[in-house]
This record gives C-alpha cells, structure tokens and sequence, in this order.
C-alpha cells in the first residue's frame, strides 16, 4: 500500500482576476478595499503581472515525488494542495482515503512552525482527510543539518562575491515572514526558531557579524513581529555597515515576498542610503533542498 505525502503550500493568484477572491480567502472572507486591491495589483506587475510561485512550487513537488521515488521506488505518492488558492486542502486530502491510502505525511513548504501557519495547515488536512486515515505531520524541519547547511552554502557563495575591502563592513541579514505579536501570548515559538536557524547558519558559514529581520507584515490593527527588515537596513547602514547580504531564511522559492519586498521596496532603500544590497538565490527545485525534502519525508513514514 501507497503512504500519502500531501504537500501543502500557502498558494498565489494565478490572474490578476484571482487577486481578490484569493485576498478575500486570506482575510476570512473579507474582501480588500478598492486601494489595497490597487496596491496589491500593481506590485504583482512589478514582478511581472503574477507571482512565480505556483510554477516554483509545482516544480519543487514533481522533483520531491522523483527524489522519493529514486530513494523508495514505488512507495509514496505525491499530491499538492494549497491554503488559500485551488487546488485546495479540502478538495485534495480526502482522494487520499477514497483511493484506499490510509497513511497520510503533512508536509508544509516552510521550514519553520507556527500556530498561525503550519498548525492551520494540519488542523484543515486532519479534518479533510477524516478518520480512517493515520496522519503524519512534519512540523518542523529547520533544525536539521543538512537544510542549514543549504542555506549557509547559499551565504557563503554571495559573500565570495562582496570584495575583500568591504568585507569588513558587511553583515548578513537573515529574515522571514512577519506574524502578529499575539502569536507570543500562547508561547508561539516561531521568533525563537527564526533567530537559532539564523544562528546556526552563521556559524556553518563561518560568519560573525549577521542578525534577524522580520518582513511582509500585513496591514492589520493588531502590532506584528519587529523590526521590520527596511528599519533594519537603515539602522545598519547609520552604524557603518557599507554591504548587506539579505538571506531570506523563512521562504523556499521566489514569489511576492522576495521579489518585491526585498528585490524591489528593499532595494530601493538600500539605494537611497548608499547601502549595497544582494540577496542569496531562492532555494526553488535545487537537487540539494529537494534532496532534504525527501530525507523529512523518508524519515516520518
């Protein structure tokens, strides 16, 4: 018998059309105001009118499904379901048990766990998929060693690149997605891992002078984590930093959060404080992060 592997991911608009309805799903059924549709648009055509995220992810789940057929042929299937964009959870978990498949992996695209993320994803897959079948979810996978040293491999070849003369006025600046502060009143630990795989990282890399940043905050009454990654920048380059590399920890492939907030709104102010800002590749469908994927996987079946 098959073991499932449900590969779950938040999901992008795939039109300008699915902006909306995607943003309304994300706001609980509230949709966005006039300007911040408008807002939202056009920073989706500044990356080029949609975000590659969907083209990223699907590459990512045929490498994982290929890997783990490499490692264990014939024993797992693949299928992908999103949180906010079809195909979504609820329509994808419950062909596991109607194909007889009664063991279930959760596997999230985001490497680091939180109440507000990878716990909803489990709760929706957990119901979607009901009671015959056995669940398996993957929580976290930051920790590991061999996904930190992806990243610190990532670091180490963008800090080969800085000249020897700047290096001493470089710091690198690992960041990820920001979360409402409430998340800290119910002992989320999400900052904590944020900051440790930061650490850890680092210190494969051999780096000295690097520090966290929070980023992509939404636009709600309620305070969200800090400081935001443009507030770091300038205090950075106010204490003398002349070279800031920008290590966007929390993510796993392009889309809007990288190629806007740090590839367009970060750049900008870096130009406008005469900082030089470069950023590490993307993970994406890289043989060595799909290869750490299908080692998460293997080893919770």
């Amino acid at each position: 018998m098959s073991i499932g592997v449900l590969v779950m991911a938040y999901g992008t608009p795939s039109s300008r059309e699915a902006i909306e309805p995607y943003y309304t799903r994300i706001r609980h059924g509230r949709p966005p105001t006039p300007e911040l549709l408008e807002e939202l648009a056009d920073r989706y055509q500044q990356i080029g009118g949609t975000s590659p995220l969907a083209e990223r992810t699907a590459d990512q789940v045929s490498a994982l499904a290929r890997r783990l057929e490499e490692l264990r042929p014939g024993v797992f299937d693949v299928r992908f379901a999103s949180k906010y964009e079809p195909p979504m959870i609820e329509d994808v978990a419950p062909g596991f048990p109607a194909d007889g498949i009664t063991r279930v992996i959760g596997l999230v695209l985001a490497p680091h766990s939180s109440s507000l993320s990878t716990d909803q994803y489990f709760e929706r897959a957990r119901v979607a998929l009901g009671d015959t079948v056995e669940f398996r979810p993957i929580d976290t996978w930051w920790e590991r060693e061999d996904f930190i040293q992806v990243i610190a491999d990532r670091v180490t070849r963008v800090l080969n690149d800085i000249p020897e003369s700047a290096k001493e006025h470089t710091e690198v600046v690992f960041s990820a997605h920001s979360l409402p502060v409430k998340i800290l009143e119910k002992g989320d630990t999400y900052p904590d891992q944020i900051r440790e795989s930061a650490r850890r990282a680092a210190e494969v890399a051999g780096v000295t002078r690097w520090d966290t940043a929070w980023q992509s905050a939404g636009r709600t009454a309620d305070p969200w984590l800090g400081p935001d990654i443009l507030e770091v920048l300038r205090t950075k380059r106010a204490a003398g930093t002349t070279h800031v590399v920008s290590c966007p920890i929390g993510f796993v492939s392009d889309h809007l959060e990288v190629l806007f907030d740090i590839d367009i709104q970060a750049a900008d102010i870096a130009r406008e404080i005469d900082l030089t800002l470069v950023r590490t590749p993307s993970l994406n469908s890289d043989p060595a992060f799909i290869d750490v994927l299908a080692r998460v996987v293997e080893e919770r079946a």
